[in-house]
């Protein structure tokens, strides 16, 4: 993955990554450089969370065929940091009972986000998506963003 110098300066970053265990750590690095960048390390240890469990249900459960990446997008709206992972499995995550395996990870989203939620997207698969509630950023640029992307690999 390239990273571009000027990544974490935009309100919104973009990510692909390979489906495996090791990109929920990486995207939390991207995530914390972002946050740090809009002066939101007031809620750094939600978000990273609420990632870490979006993120880990797309690599855990999203079996799809290899080569398909995971992606993740990270955007600063007025008053809110929205949180999205995109796979391209078909399968609608679902809030179980909890129990000694699991089913901790979307009650706890629930809790740390205003809101959250599964929709469909363009071409295969689907995006999970929460939205955090936070401070007013100095300089905040009342709804104008703008995106970046990772290079395709």
């Amino acid at each position: 993955m390239k990273r571009r110098q000027d990544d974490a300066n935009s309100e919104e970053v973009r990510r692909r990554w390979a489906r495996h265990p090791r990109c929920v750590g990486l995207a939390r690095a991207e995530l914390r450089r972002a946050l740090e960048a809009w002066g939101l390390t007031s809620v750094e240890d939600a978000a990273l969370l609420v990632l870490s469990e979006l993120l880990t249900n797309a690599v855990v459960h999203g079996r799809v065929s290899p080569g398909r990446e995971i992606e993740t997008w990270f955007r600063l709206e007025v008053g809110a940091l929205r949180i999205r992972v995109d796979d391209a499995c078909e399968r609608w995550p679902s809030v179980s009972p909890r129990s000694d395996e699991g089913g901790r990870g979307l009650p706890l989203v629930a809790e740390l986000s205003t809101s959250w939620g599964v929709s469909n997207r363009v071409g295969v698969g689907k995006s999970v998506w929460a939205v955090l509630a936070v401070p007013a950023v100095k300089g905040d640029h009342s709804g104008t963003h703008q995106c970046v992307t990772a290079a395709a690999r």
